[in-house]
């Protein structure tokens, strides 16, 4: 059996943990703000490992939150909205901000709030957003993604990513055809990557 020095195997393996900390540090920064629809990632393990995979993701999602106008209260409380929760980061925002937020909410206010987000996010340091348009269950909702849709025009910055017209037709839903089960949470990290490393560029 060859020995191999102890200094020689330590040596190893700072190594590979600078490699490791040297790839941590390098990778996209991404903030996903959003309401109990995407929060599924969360409850689905396999979707957040995927969703992570390669990037430094925060998940800031929250049941009840709108996205400028005071959200919503569930068991007794209520959260911070989209744009409150933004701010609160700073600089620390990262370079990708996701927004998937309006199922709280009627359009009053929405399309002033896409441009309030905007503002802050670009002058915390984030070099893209990319905002998730919402399931068209309801005739506000087809409303909101008009405005979401008008958003981009007005901020190049700004990628929509229509889960609306990639998710329609498929089993992913529960009952409420918003809220997502285990195969709609995998399906909706995967869709989401391609839009988030765009962003960061």
């Amino acid at each position: 059996m060859v020995r191999v020095p102890a200094v020689a195997v330590l040596a190893t393996v700072v190594g590979a943990l600078s490699v490791t900390s040297a790839h941590s540090a390098n990778a996209v920064q991404v903030t996903f703000v959003g309401d109990s629809v995407p929060a599924s990632l969360e409850y689905v393990p396999s979707a957040e490992r995927a969703l992570r995979r390669g990037l430094d993701v925060r998940l800031d999602l929250e049941v009840c939150r709108r996205l400028v106008q005071p959200s919503c209260t569930f068991n007794g409380s209520a959260p911070t909205t989209a744009l409150e929760a933004v701010q609160s980061y700073g600089h620390s925002l990262g370079e990708v901000l996701v927004v998937d937020v309006g199922y709280n909410e009627s359009t009053q206010g929405y399309r002033s709030g896409i441009d309030r987000m905007m503002r802050a996010a670009l002058a915390q340091g984030a070099h893209g957003v990319v905002w998730v348009t919402l399931q068209e269950r309801r005739d506000v909702y087809r409303a909101t993604n008009t405005a979401i849709r008008a958003a981009a025009r007005r901020w190049p910055q700004l990628q929509i990513a229509d889960w609306n017209a990639h998710s329609l037709g498929k089993p992913w839903f529960k009952g409420d055809g918003l809220h997502l089960g285990t195969t709609g949470a995998n399906a909706l990290a995967a869709f989401l990557r391609p839009f988030i490393l765009r962003a960061a560029t």
